[in-house]
């Protein structure tokens, strides 16, 4: 209805120049909007009042003049001028629903758009450090970045999805260290765990591993390997240089065997969080390695390609780059003063590589503590002579845990966090999925998990499905009575369709298209939440005011081809969340 209005419009304006009421040069953006009160119309313009200035008239009489210019379809019953001069459509009732054609036509394409136009577009979202199984935050920035690229993809662009993974670095050794100790305790070793070592049962689960498949072969006696050693916390030393001493003290005994400790332990956690996300519904044509950027050479290229642009300089032995020239509140370290290369001088090139690899967009969908961490990253871009606005980050908030009232407590390094492979069998991955995209991305969400396993109207995700089903359930009734669904008979008959229930849900699915483009634009996938909970709504309004299995053929085709168009769409919007569309409850 809108693409019809919108030519309407665009004739009567151009039918505006050749009266010369308005020059030639005038191209006013036509902007055209669904009505809150059904008393206004349908939809409305401002075209009016935006060209008031421009025809040198009040914009009341600006809207008479568009008025009498516009080209008569029988789609629009009537157009209405209100308020300061805002034009308001009542669309025919029978032009309402031609939208059910739409969406039976094109099916699983109903609602995909060219927003993109095609553009190359690298999502890469969760790239949790692999030092252990993946938690319920880490979850809503999975679910939120695997809609984000669903939603892309549905409104034209060519996306990619990947997965940082960040096997390279300090965290890398601690796990290794952690690994290791727990291995010597299996093989019967007195020593105590690290305070600054990762403490999940998880690590236990690698060590016994270990042993398996290499018996003792990495066994040191306890007075070996802590001979010299500083002291830890709480014994009145200090957990970081203890944990750093303990790492040493590791790839020196180990010698080569560090290497393999360390590749048991990333690739253990790595194919779990592989498995645990591919469970959740989320697959990555990507899994990049951090470590590839230093084997190849990258980030040493990016260093020195920022030297010879003189954008590094050193101070007391480290390298610095110079982000405060490009609006960073002060300068970061690339280079160490003992000579190891910063995470940032890793984001550096491995930013540099995206754009090597020719995307048009590069969305990183990062925690929202690491909002100050994207001016440098701008910074380098622009510092390396690329496009900084090709990147665009988007922030995750924290998800917190509720049950029975009451708030659940989570820390990561000691071990004591609810991991997402908890919460999928908890609340399942349907209800998971939603709950954590249903509200924009930068808002903090109380994840209610009784709400979200209980079977009631409050539930939105319940409320939807259901909706779903109750469609399913109805076609099913009319097939047990031996009245199959015709839907060319419905489609002939949709004017048949007078209730205020059947009208409202063809204007919501009309509503369907344009909110994919609007969600997309904005990278906003809990727009398709709300739209998705205001068609479930008017489904369950219109099943409890109309009867869908009647005798009369030709009403019961049309209210069922309705509803079938319902259903698509349902299973569209619900297929971009990575839900689904069940046809029982």
């Amino acid at each position: 209805m809108k693409s019809i209005i919108e030519q309407c419009l665009h004739q009567a304006v151009e039918q505006l120049k050749q009266d010369e009421l308005l020059a030639d040069s005038a191209s006013p953006r036509i902007h055209i909007e669904n009505t809150k009160d059904k008393a206004h119309g349908d939809l409305a313009s401002n075209l009016a009042m935006m060209l008031t200035k421009a025809v040198g008239q009040p914009p009341r009489d600006v809207a008479q003049m568009i008025i009498d210019r516009l080209p008569v379809r029988a789609e629009i019953a009537k157009v209405e001028i209100a308020g300061p001069g805002f034009l308001n459509f009542f669309m025919a009732d029978e032009a309402k629903f031609d939208i059910v054609t739409e969406v039976l036509t094109q099916k699983e394409a109903f609602g995909r758009c060219q927003v993109g136009q095609g553009r190359r577009v690298l999502v890469e979202f969760v790239s949790a450090n692999p030092t252990g199984p993946l938690h319920v935050g880490h979850g809503r920035g999975a679910a939120y970045g695997a809609s984000v690229a669903s939603l892309l993809a549905t409104a034209g662009f060519k996306v990619q999805k990947e997965y940082y993974v960040n096997d390279a670095g300090r965290q890398m050794d601690i796990l290794a260290a952690s690994t290791w100790v727990r291995y010597l305790q299996r093989c019967g070793e007195s020593i105590a765990f690290p305070a600054n070592g990762y403490q999940g049962d998880y690590i236990y689960d690698i060590a016994d591993a270990l042993v398996e498949s290499h018996g003792e072969a990495f066994r040191h006696s306890a007075e070996t390997v802590l001979a010299s050693l500083p002291a830890d916390e709480p014994d009145g030393g200090d957990k970081e240089t203890y944990i750093d001493a303990l790492i040493e003290r590791a790839k020196t005994l180990l010698e080569n065997g560090y290497e393999a400790v360390l590749k048991a332990a990333l690739d253990a956690i790595l194919q779990d969080i592989q498995e645990d996300l591919a469970e959740f519904g989320v697959t990555f044509d990507e899994w990049f390695s951090e470590r590839s950027l230093m084997d190849s050479g990258l980030v040493d290229a990016a260093i020195e390609k920022l030297q010879q642009a003189g954008k590094i300089y050193e101070q007391n032995g480290a390298l610095w780059f110079r982000s405060s020239d490009y609006g960073d509140e002060k300068d970061r370290v690339v280079v160490r003063d003992n000579g190891l290369k910063t995470y940032f001088a890793s984001d550096i090139a491995y930013h540099f590589n995206k754009l090597e690899r020719e995307f048009d967009v590069l969305i990183d969908v990062w925690g929202a503590d690491h909002h100050g961490y994207v001016p440098r990253v701008k910074a380098a871009m622009a510092a390396l002579e690329t496009d900084p606005d090709a990147l665009q980050v988007l922030l995750v908030q924290f998800a917190s845990l509720w049950r029975g009232g009451e708030k659940l407590a989570m820390s990561t390094r000691s071990g004591q966090f609810v991991t997402l492979r908890q919460l999928r069998h908890d609340v399942g991955t349907d209800a998971a999925r939603f709950f954590y995209v249903q509200r924009k991305s930068e808002q903090h969400m109380d994840f209610d998990l009784d709400l979200a396993k209980s079977q009631s109207n409050e539930n939105p995700i319940y409320y939807i499905q259901y909706a779903h089903a109750r469609i399913c359930q109805v076609l099913n009734q009319a097939a047990d009575k031996g009245w199959a669904l015709d839907i060319e008979a419905g489609l002939a008959n949709m004017d048949q369709l007078e209730a205020d229930a059947e009208k409202d849900l063809a204007i919501l699915l009309a509503k369907y298209p344009e909110t994919i483009a609007r969600a997309a634009s904005a990278y906003e996938p809990h727009q398709i939440a709300y739209y998705l909970k205001d068609l479930a709504q008017g489904l369950h309004t219109y099943y409890n005011a109309c009867q869908f299995v009647v005798d009369d053929a030709s009403l019961r085709n049309a209210r069922l081809t309705l509803v079938s168009a319902v259903r698509q769409v349902l299973q569209n919007g619900l297929a971009i969340l990575g839900v689904a569309a069940p046809e029982r409850m």
